[in-house]
């Protein structure tokens, strides 16, 4: 599930974040931990990963993030709002400089018109610059969708770097 050119981005992430002396945390919801599975399964990230959250359940969002029940309500579980109240929630919960979140759809079952399976929103929070969503669809079996999400999550910390 894990090819070694993910790890490779994974180790080049790490020291970028080094580099620059940022902590790192995650706050996922479809992908249960691989984000921070990928990260922490090289050797030493331990400078720089802080922690990771695995809110899959809205209860866990609400407890765990501090996502707002009526958000979760009003925008549902998939969708930008509420990744970016998961990363600011994380944000606020650690001593991470930057998180990324994400919430999706990572199928088989589970899409609908306007959030079809392989649908993931991801927010990204700094303690020093505003915090931005992104929405992306991806296509693929469950595997290849959580893969491609990970993926896209480490790009994002890259970018807002």
């Amino acid at each position: 599930m894990i090819s070694q050119a993910l790890l490779d981005e994974a180790a080049a992430l790490l020291d970028a974040c080094r580099a620059k002396r940022v902590k790192l945390a995650t706050a996922e919801s479809c992908t249960g931990g691989l984000i921070a599975a990928v990260l922490t399964a090289i050797a030493g990230s331990s400078d720089v990963m802080e922690c990771g959250f695995v809110a899959y359940s809205n209860q866990a969002k609400i407890e765990l993030l501090g996502v707002p029940a009526d958000l979760i309500c009003a925008a549902g579980a998939v969708s930008e709002p509420v990744a970016l109240s998961m990363a600011n929630g994380a944000l606020f919960r650690s001593y991470a400089d930057i998180v990324v979140s994400v919430t999706g759809v990572a199928g088989p079952g589970g899409g609908s018109a306007d959030k079809p399976v392989g649908l993931a929103c991801f927010g990204l929070a700094r303690r020093d610059q505003a915090a931005v969503t992104e929405r992306r669809v991806f296509a693929g079996d469950r595997t290849t969708i959580r893969v491609a999400m990970v993926e896209r999550a480490l790009a994002l910390i890259r970018a807002g770097l």
